[in-house]
């Protein structure tokens, strides 16, 4: 695949769809703390391999997994309700901004491009993120992945997100983070920018080979 560049991928875009952890935030790191720490009150070690293996799951599908792998006594909705208690505090004042995110929405905005998120997090993590960081003004749709059925790396996350901004998908420009958002937004036919992060950086050639363009941070699209 020929690798476009920042200009190129803006080229014919009306709007920006974005993945939120590990691609808007840094918060891959919190999730592995939030994991020890609950697996803990169990007397459970979190496996080495247990990011990888809900890459991609949503928040429903990662409470489920959960609780088929693990002897946790909590309902669903308990697991999920503890996560966000655990989380919210860390992403409304604690969980850092990707570089040059703040600076990438201004200049969008004024382009009078549309932005997007689809994330696998919760609406209330995702809202608490947005807003802790002043950065709700800019976004005019979120979907979540308890808001479809299937999870990425199917499009319909992307899809539906696409639908609701009121853009063809072939008019979205996506930023993802891990393989599996970059498939989700590669079968969904719209053009997708990979961007590094230290919680998939084994599977860096692998996002480079699948994505459109690849960037550390978002300083290089401006």
């Amino acid at each position: 695949m020929k690798k476009k560049s920042p200009k190129e991928l803006l080229q014919d875009i009306k709007a920006i769809l974005f993945d939120l952890d590990g691609t808007l935030i840094e918060s891959m790191g919190v999730w592995s703390s939030i994991d020890d720490d609950y697996l803990g009150k169990f007397g459970i070690k979190r496996p080495k391999l247990l990011q990888k293996e809900i890459e991609g799951f949503t928040f429903y599908q990662t409470a489920v997994y959960f609780k088929e792998h693990f002897p946790i006594p909590d309902s669903l909705e308990e697991i999920m309700a503890d996560w966000t208690r655990m989380a919210i505090d860390k992403y409304r004042s604690q969980v850092p901004l990707k570089p040059g995110i703040l600076e990438f929405l201004k200049q969008g905005k004024e382009q009078g491009l549309l932005f997007g998120i689809a994330t696998n997090n919760s609406r209330e993590l995702t809202l608490s993120a947005l807003e802790g960081h002043g950065m709700d003004s800019y976004f005019t749709h979120i979907v979540t992945g308890n808001e479809v059925e299937k999870g990425k790396p199917d499009p319909e996350i992307y899809l539906k997100l696409a639908s609701l901004l009121g853009v063809a998908p072939t008019e979205c420009l996506v930023f993802e983070d891990i393989v599996a958002g970059i498939q989700a937004g590669k079968n969904a036919n719209m053009r997708v920018c990979a961007v590094e992060d230290a919680y998939s950086m084994d599977s860096k050639e692998e996002k480079m080979a699948l994505a459109d363009c690849y960037i550390q941070d978002f300083r290089e699209m401006l």
